[in-house]
């Protein structure tokens, strides 16, 4: 059994499929848990149908990829125990597995199994490599990132040459968009506010409802928070209907880390950027947050 976090991202989904279907291939019943599912942004990727909601009731190894804390794999896990192994990249990783394979200076959990497949004697054919390389885009925003590497681009040339279109993938993770996730977009682009260096949007249900948006995250509109000039950090926090704010940070200037800020409020991830998932409304919520921020940063 393999599994991810909760609202998957690229990178999530990318590894979660490009490891289970290199298990799959190599005569290995493996069965791929996202508990938020797969977004539509995703599902044109071979394979993804397979990809199911709740934990399997049999296995003998169980992997998670992509996830720095357990919590983060979902409510469902939570009898289950540590996994056997913990294939990962955050660097607030809480080394949760029996077995921990954590590379920080990746840029992608997809990298790591880019590289590691061929010698664990796993093929990496067209279908893995076109989810190994969405989460290798992805994670980096279109090689945008600081950590993007030679050897990153070094791989996804070796992903491209099994036949995989990389313009399309990049055009279907980071480009399109559906018409209510531009609808919810603009109503958080009606939210944004800056101030000293911190800028921030604000995503709520009803903006949700009014979009038709089905998703329970920001349809990475921090990503086009984070293109906004003049600023160090950038900030989006998205309501949820379980009386919790999911707030992703972003460093906009080299040198700010964020991850500690995230990990204060039991959340984790990368220097440039983390998220948190915090109880609480929104009004609540919302203020302690910015507060931490700009003390931790200065700001």
């Amino acid at each position: 059994m393999i599994a991810s976090h909760i609202r998957p991202d690229g990178d999530a989904i990318g590894s979660l499929l490009g490891l289970g279907l290199a298990l799959q291939n190599g005569g290995k019943s493996a069965h791929m848990v996202l508990v938020d599912g797969v977004s539509p942004s995703y599902q044109h990727l071979q394979g993804s149908e397979l990809i199911v909601r709740e934990p399997a009731q049999d296995y003998d190894t169980f992997i998670t990829v992509d996830c720095a804390d357990y919590r983060r794999v979902g409510k469902n896990f939570a009898s289950l125990g540590p996994p056997d192994i913990n294939i990962d990249h955050h660097k607030t990783n809480e080394k949760f597995g029996k077995l921990n394979l954590i590379e920080p200076d990746a840029v992608a959990t997809a990298a790591i199994l880019a590289n590691n497949l061929p010698t664990w004697g796993l093929k990496i054919t067209k279908p893995i490599a076109a989810a190994l390389l969405t989460g290798i885009i992805t994670d980096t925003l279109g090689f945008r990132t600081s950590n993007t590497n030679p050897s990153a681009l070094r791989l996804c040339a070796m992903l491209m040459e099994t036949g995989v279109n990389m313009p399309e993938l990049y055009m279907r993770s980071l480009i399109y968009k559906s018409f209510p996730a531009a609808r919810y977009w603009g109503a958080g682009l009606s939210s944004l506010e800056q101030e000293n260096g911190l800028v921030w949007g604000t995503l709520t249900l009803e903006d949700r409802k009014q979009s038709g948006y089905v998703g329970n995250d920001d349809a990475d509109l921090i990503n086009l928070i984070s293109a906004i000039d003049g600023n160090k950090v950038g900030m989006i926090f998205v309501e949820q209907s379980d009386r919790h704010v999911k707030i992703s940070w972003r460093a906009l200037e080299e040198g700010i880390d964020v991850s500690p800020l995230a990990k204060q409020f039991g959340g984790g991830g990368h220097a440039a950027a983390a998220g948190a998932d915090i109880p609480g409304s929104l009004d609540e919520v919302q203020p302690v947050v910015l507060k931490a921020t700009r003390e931790q940063l200065g700001l």
